[in-house]
């Protein structure tokens, strides 16, 4: 992999993590690590992917330390035996916590949202984090395909003389029909489960940024407009979901 970079919003970040699995190790097991034995998180991926995206928010909207590894697109890495023991679909995002490796990016959202984020970004009420847990399915099953799948890859990486722009229309008016549903989730609260940032709002609002900057046709939809506009003004979502894909870009 071509780079590694280190973040933390603070060294008490870190810190806060490894106090948690210090505990967390006591319950399980009566007996204390050594707190300089416990490893940063690591997640590997590109920061132009939208999947990398979601963890990247996440970690920070937690404040979780930890080193990301470029991986995937130009700096490829994927089908090296190392990476391919980690994800056997060799796909990105990957996230070591110890000894546990997760893939899927909604996979990792949910466990640093439940494991080191509950009560915030995971809600600790059952049927609230079952609704979470909904709106990331929808987002990932419904949205992203027509999104990501379609209009960002037919209008980004695709070279423009065999642009398909009849299947980007398409997909366009099938996100904004069904963008229609989180529009009326969003009526009378600014977050899809009510008053806080949780889970539920990292799928769908990480998708967003580029939804709003394709040059597609979009319905007027005041609500999920509003959300979003908010959530432009988080860090954690500027410095994640809101980054250029102009290296992406296929003329």
């Amino acid at each position: 992999w071509a780079s590694i970079t280190a973040h933390s919003r603070s060294p008490a970040s870190f810190r806060c993590r490894a106090q948690f699995v210090l505990a967390r190790q006591f319950a399980e097991t009566g007996n204390f690590a050594n707190s300089r034995d416990i490893e940063m998180l690591k997640l590997w991926g590109r920061a132009t992917s939208a999947n990398v995206q979601k963890a990247m928010w996440a970690l920070a909207e937690i404040g979780l330390a930890h080193e990301r590894v470029d991986a995937g697109g130009a700096f490829g890495g994927l089908d090296a035996p190392k990476f391919a023991a980690m994800n056997p679909n060799q796909l990105i995002p990957v996230l070591a916590d110890g000894d546990l490796v997760l893939w899927e990016s909604e996979a990792i959202v949910r466990y640093l949202a439940s494991t080191y984020g509950r009560g915030s970004l995971g809600p600790v009420d059952p049927k609230a984090a079952a609704l979470a847990d909904q709106w990331m399915m929808f987002s990932a099953t419904t949205l992203q395909p027509e999104i990501i799948g379609v209009c960002f890859t037919q209008l980004v990486r695709t070279p423009s003389a065999t642009r398909n722009m009849a299947a980007v229309d398409a997909a366009a008016a099938k996100a904004g029909e069904k963008l229609r549903i989180l529009d009326r989730q969003l009526s009378g609260r600014p977050f899809l489960l009510g008053d806080a940032l949780t889970m539920a709002d990292i799928s769908a609002g990480t998708l967003m940024y580029r939804y709003f900057t394709l040059p597609i046709a979009r319905p007027k939809l005041a609500n999920v407009e509003a959300w979003y506009a908010g959530l432009c003004t988080r860090p954690g979502y500027q410095s994640s979901a809101m980054t250029s894909y102009s290296s992406l870009q296929v003329a």
